[in-house]
């Protein structure tokens, strides 16, 4: 590979985006889309990808199995456990750590103040969770869950199709 095309497998592993690696890279912006595509068509370069996505997810030990794991415990993350048992919303700092970690995507709070304006504590007034949806299609499609497919295609209809076709021009 030449110098060149390394630096754009180092600049694709930052956000798997050709068009912008290739413009990190010094393509001009106008060509950026077509280089990028062309680079990534280039086995070499991709082989380049794969062998760092690997030693990336080594060094990380994020792997598919980390990822599913993590869906299904977000999954099944009782909401319950950000509250009281007299009903009040936790203070954050008790909620379990999976619900720190990404499965709130807002929280509003109010401020406490006495009678001189002075701060003297907050409390969570409305929680925002994030898409449990997306969360269970991610895992459907990750265990080959068939209900998650935007379109299925069928072998040999086509096929059909046109065999139908040209017989029915022939009957005719």
């Amino acid at each position: 590979m030449t110098p060149k095309q390394e630096q754009f497998v180092r600049e694709y592993l930052i956000d798997l985006n050709a068009t912008q690696a290739a413009i990190r890279c010094g393509y001009s912006a106008k060509t950026a889309n077509r280089e990028g595509a062309r680079l990534l068509s280039k086995a070499v370069i991709k082989a380049a990808i794969d062998a760092a996505r690997v030693e990336r997810s080594q060094e990380t030990k994020i792997d598919a199995a980390w990822v599913l794991k993590r869906l299904a415990d977000e999954a099944v993350a009782d909401i319950n456990d950000l509250y009281t048992d007299s009903g009040a919303i936790k203070p954050v700092s008790e909620w379990p750590l999976i619900w720190r970690q990404g499965l709130v995507a807002g929280i509003k709070h109010q401020e406490l103040r006495d009678g001189e304006g002075n701060r003297t504590g907050e409390f969570i007034v409305d929680v925002k969770l994030s898409d449990l949806i997306r969360r269970i299609e991610l895992i459907g499609k990750h265990v080959g869950v068939k209900a998650f497919e935007e379109q299925i295609s069928m072998t040999g209809l086509d096929a059909l199709a046109d065999r139908l076709a040209r017989a029915s021009k022939r009957d005719a």
